[in-house]
């Protein structure tokens, strides 16, 4: 048994690796269904409408094309099988990223065993509620198989460890949750707690790890909502940690559950206890964490802003004029702090009967907040007196209906959710990069598409802290002389969505922020890269 290592970013481009006789590679990679697609067919319908499809160009017709021509081959060498396996799953693209799955880094562990003709490998994918996962597997399985030397293809999904893209100092509790989701509409009585509760357990059911953050002090809604058998939070007294509470799978934090019914407290003791409670709970590895965020755009708002690095956030509005004024504020709020508006759900939207679609509030706040702040995608919610009385008994109504209408629009928001975030991770993680090849900064701002190119000592002359700028004067503490021109960053790591930490040569730890980036004097005359040779062996 040879283990195979995957050199990282292994370039595979169908046209520049060397034809292995025998094997005719397809024509065109095969797509997975986008997250609009998804939305809107389901992933599963979409699938089973690509398999039945005339002419069939779906599965079965990238299998015809990579029939064999190296008939009686029984010798493939390690380094042969490694191009071969690593072609053939480059055909599969990531609807997402819009990469082949190889390039993404998702192949890990590939072995092969020259005796048996078997081949192993796992898939790590970006969290274990991808909509698309069985796809992925499947697809891998035949692409494999369809090698003429492959006599037994061994699949084994698995899902990155949970951690925050983000660097810098979190709190403890939040040092393994890999996506926080705020759910808000900046207005009482919208429905915003009955979002984020079906959300929750809409991922949950997804296969992804979720907790549920209820930051409203003055009025508490999980413990209605839910019905965990222990309905009160515990201390850890070795940590001074908070065990949360637990309900089918989902870990659950309210004040609601401390005992103390609802706070009467001003806004700072209020700001202080979200942060306790949020901070110091023992959270543990969790993809996702939804807050309920408290109506409103004052000092809890940003409290929960500041401490929790959000990944992005859901707007929840109703039909109403009104609703649309105060959710236009959340959404300026989460503009100004960075955090991306991936969804809007406008709830009690509309009413069935006798054959017709009835709008009693009127309809058009939910358009008017997509087309006004350019989220991408709506999902309309239905009056249902099941979907009220679900929250009022403790149990979510994806949970009693899993298979219920309305249990369909949250599958769809779910989705978008998942693939939205994993866009917004990828962007952030790319978004500034250090290139030694031609001693440049490069930058790409998430959402744009312009990318340019900084020198290193630029950068460095202009930050903007207490440590180089007099907080007093604004004098300028660190001089041009002072930054040596060959000088380049020794780490570049994400800090939220809004700036890049830089660590420098001399141990200085620089904040950069991307707004301040796109503003410095970029590099025009550059070199080209330099393109190391790869090595097949």
């Amino acid at each position: 048994m040879h283990l195979l290592q995957i050199p990282p970013n292994f370039p595979l481009p169908v046209s520049r690796i060397p034809t292995i006789e025998g094997f005719l590679a397809p024509k065109a990679p095969f797509l997975f269904p986008t997250s609009t697609q998804l939305a809107t067919t389901r992933g599963h319908e979409w699938f089973a409408r690509l398999s039945n499809a005339q002419p069939r160009q779906g599965l079965r017709s990238i299998i015809t094309r990579a029939t064999p021509a190296r008939a009686g081959a029984s010798v493939v060498s390690a380094d042969m099988a490694k191009k071969d396996v690593l072609k053939a799953l480059s055909q599969i693209i990531d609807p997402d990223f819009g990469t082949d799955i190889v390039s993404c880094g998702f192949v890990k562990d590939l072995t092969f065993d020259e005796t048996l003709k078997e081949v192993s490998f796992r898939l790590e994918l970006t969290t274990p509620a991808c909509p698309i996962k069985d796809m992925f597997e499947q697809k891998a399985n035949e692409v494999v198989a369809a090698l003429p030397w492959v006599k037994k293809v061994n699949v084994k999904m698995s899902a990155q460890p949970a951690k925050p893209v983000f660097a810098g100092e979190l709190p403890k509790g939040l040092q393994s949750i890999s996506n926080i989701i705020a759910v808000s509409s900046c207005k009482g009585g919208v429905g915003k707690s009955t979002i984020a509760v079906n959300l929750a357990y809409t991922l949950a059911g997804m296969g992804a790890r979720v907790g549920i953050f209820d930051a409203d002090v003055y009025g508490p809604s999980l413990p209605t909502m839910v019905s965990p058998e222990n309905r009160l939070l515990e201390m850890n007294p070795e940590t001074r940690t908070i065990l949360p509470a637990e309900y089918l799978g989902v870990k659950l934090v309210s004040f609601g559950f401390t005992g103390q019914g609802r706070a009467i407290m001003r806004g700072p003791m209020v700001s202080g206890v979200i942060n306790q409670l949020l901070t110091t709970a023992e959270w543990g590895e969790l993809d996702y964490l939804i807050i309920d965020m408290p109506p409103g755009t004052g000092d809890i708002q940003l409290t929960l802003c500041q401490v929790a690095p959000l990944t992005a956030a859901v707007i929840v509005t109703t039909p109403q004029k009104l609703a649309f004024i105060d959710v236009a504020k959340g959404v300026r709020m989460f503009s100004k702090l960075k955090v991306p508006c991936v969804a809007v759900v406008e709830n009690m939207c509309y009413f069935d009967a006798d054959g017709k679609r009835y709008y009693p509030f009127g309809k058009g706040s939910g358009t008017q907040v997509v087309q006004q702040f350019g989220i991408p995608h709506l999902f309309d919610l239905p009056i249902r007196s099941t979907l009220s009385a679900s929250g009022d008994s403790g149990t979510p109504e994806v949970v009693a209906d899993p298979q219920g209408d309305v249990a369909k629009i949250f599958q769809d928001l779910g989705v978008c959710v998942v693939q939205q975030c994993a866009k917004i991770r990828q962007q952030v993680s790319t978004a500034v990069s250090y290139d030694k090849s031609i001693k440049a900064i490069r930058v790409k701002v998430p959402d744009s598409d312009d990318e340019f190119l900084l020198h290193p000592a630029t950068v460095r002359r202009n930050d903007r802290s207490a440590q180089s700028v007099d907080e007093w004067t604004g004098e300028q503490k660190i001089q041009y002389g002072d930054v040596p021109e060959d000088i380049e960053p020794e780490d570049i790591r994400p800090m939220g969505n809004y700036a890049v930490s830089i660590t420098w040569p001399d141990g200085f730890n620089q904040i950069a922020p991307y707004d301040q980036l796109e503003t410095l004097e970029r590099l025009v005359d550059v070199p080209e890269p330099t393109v190391a040779k790869v090595n097949a062996s």
